[in-house]
C-alpha cells in the first residue's frame, strides 16, 4: 500500500492506479478529493487525524484483501500472477505445481516431499531450505506461503501490502 498527497503526486497515483497498487491519498484540505478510481484507493484529508487515517488504512486492507485475485499460472518453470513474473527452479516449479493445486488448502510436508523428491525422501530440513527460498519467490508476485504448525502448508495471496501509516 502506498499512501499519496492528492493533489499534488496525481501522476504517481495513475502509475499506481494502472499497476494495481493499494493507494491512500492524503487530501489537501484546499483540494476536493478525486472521484472513486476503483476499490483499491481510499482518501482522508492531510489534516484528518492518526485514528482517522489508520481507520482508512484499515478499510482498504480488508478491501485489497476481498478484492477480486488474478489465478496463478505456472508454465516451464515460470510462475505468473497477472503482470507478475517470477522464474522457479525445477524443484521450486514441483513444490509450487502441489501447492497451486491445493492453493487455499493445507498442504501436509508429506505431501510436499513426495512431490520435490519423487524417487526417495528429503530431508526435513532439506524441505525446510526450499520451502524458504520458494517463500520468498511467490511474495514478489503477491503470494504468501504460510506454515500451519503441525500440518504443513498453506498458499494464499499475500496482504495487499505493510501497513506504512504517516505521523500526524
Amino acid at each position: 500500500m502506498v499512501v499519496l498527497r492528492w493533489p499534488s503526486e496525481r501522476s504517481r497515483r495513475e502509475r499506481l492506479r494502472h499497476e494495481g497498487t493499494p493507494r491512500l491519498l492524503l487530501v489537501d484540505d484546499a483540494a476536493s478529493p478525486p472521484g472513486p478510481d476503483d476499490c483499491l484507493e481510499e482518501w482522508a484529508r492531510a489534516s484528518a487525524g492518526e485514528s482517522e487515517v489508520k481507520a482508512r488504512v484499515e478499510a482498504l486492507l480488508v478491501r485489497c484483501r476481498n478484492h477480486v485475485e488474478v489465478t496463478p499460472v505456472l508454465d516451464a518453470g515460470v510462475l505468473r500472477v497477472g503482470e507478475a513474473l517470477v522464474s522457479l527452479s525445477p524443484l521450486e516449479s514441483r513444490l509450487a505445481a502441489v501447492l497451486l493445486e491445493r492453493r487455499g488448502r493445507v498442504v501436509p510436508r508429506e505431501v510436499l516431499v513426495g512431490a520435490a523428491w519423487p524417487d526417495g525422501p528429503g530431508l526435513r530440513n532439506t524441505l525446510d531450505v526450499h520451502i524458504a527460498r520458494l517463500r520468498r519467490r511467490l511474495a514478489s508476485v503477491g503470494l504468501a506461503l504460510r506454515t500451519v504448525r503441525s500440518r504443513g502448508y498453506l498458499l494464499e495471496p499475500s496482504d495487499c501490502g505493510q501497513q506504512q501509516v504517516p505521523e500526524a
